[in-house]
């Protein structure tokens, strides 16, 4: 019996907003915290990225989880991010690993901190003692937004900029931060996530193309986890 130990944040939050984006990461954490007995809010972001069907795995999740699930509009900045290779069209997504200096042209501009706002000011306004979301160790050589002194730095800010409104022991709380993703795998397997109903790739086809960098993770990350993968890629490459 696979005896992963659940990632528990302690204390559990009371209610807890997750910047859920459809994928393997934050479809795990929304599924542990809610397993933990937090009440969940899941929180969405249409931002002009070209695999914005991603969206529709984040609804199935509320769904699954019978949580409330708000989708946020942010085409409107698409404009101002120009470079990258989410929102811009004129930007291939490059093929790879994760780690390769190729997948800095994925990086969304300050997308994390934009995200996490938006999630602190739904926080303020449900009264939630906490947001959540799914940074892991993998992330941390491609996206600064993902480290942990991005997030104890965050964290700190989101206290002085919403002091007297926020709960006692607010928090921002990203369980994964120093997870590998093969740990995230394995964790979702012992709790049950139902992993077809999540969505990696950065192409957005109607398959996972299996070359982009998330799609070489995600595969690793299942062997490397010894977990089943139940991914339709369009092209299997070899795990290095």
């Amino acid at each position: 019996m696979n005896t992963f130990a659940l990632p528990l944040v302690t204390p559990v939050p009371t209610h807890v907003v997750v910047i859920v984006s459809g994928g393997m990461d934050s479809t795990v954490l929304a599924y542990a915290l809610h397993r933990a007995g937090s009440a969940v809010t899941l929180l969405s972001y249409d931002y002009g990225q070209r695999h914005r069907r991603e969206l529709g795995y984040a609804a199935r999740t509320a769904e699954a989880l019978r949580v409330p699930h708000d989708v946020v509009d942010l085409t409107g900045i698409v404009g101002v991010l120009s470079g990258s290779a989410l929102t811009d069209v004129r930007v291939d997504v490059p093929d790879g690993h994760y780690t390769d200096a190729s997948m800095r042209a994925t990086v969304v501009p300050n997308r994390n901190a934009i995200m996490l706002d938006v999630a602190v000011a739904r926080a303020v306004s449900a009264g939630a003692d906490a947001v959540g979301f799914g940074a892991h160790a993998g992330d941390h050589p491609i996206y600064p937004d993902c480290r942990p002194a991005f997030l104890a730095a965050y964290e700190s800010a989101a206290r002085i900029a919403n002091e007297g409104f926020l709960p006692a022991g607010f928090r921002v709380v990203a369980p994964f931060i120093g997870w590998s993703k093969a740990d995230i795998a394995r964790l979702g397997d012992v709790i049950g996530v139902p992993f077809a109903a999540t969505w990696s790739c950065y192409k957005g086809g109607q398959r996972h193309c299996g070359t982009c960098g998330t799609c070489v993770e995600r595969r690793e990350a299942f062997e490397v986890a010894g977990v089943t993968d139940p991914t339709a890629y369009v092209t299997t490459p070899e795990v290095s």
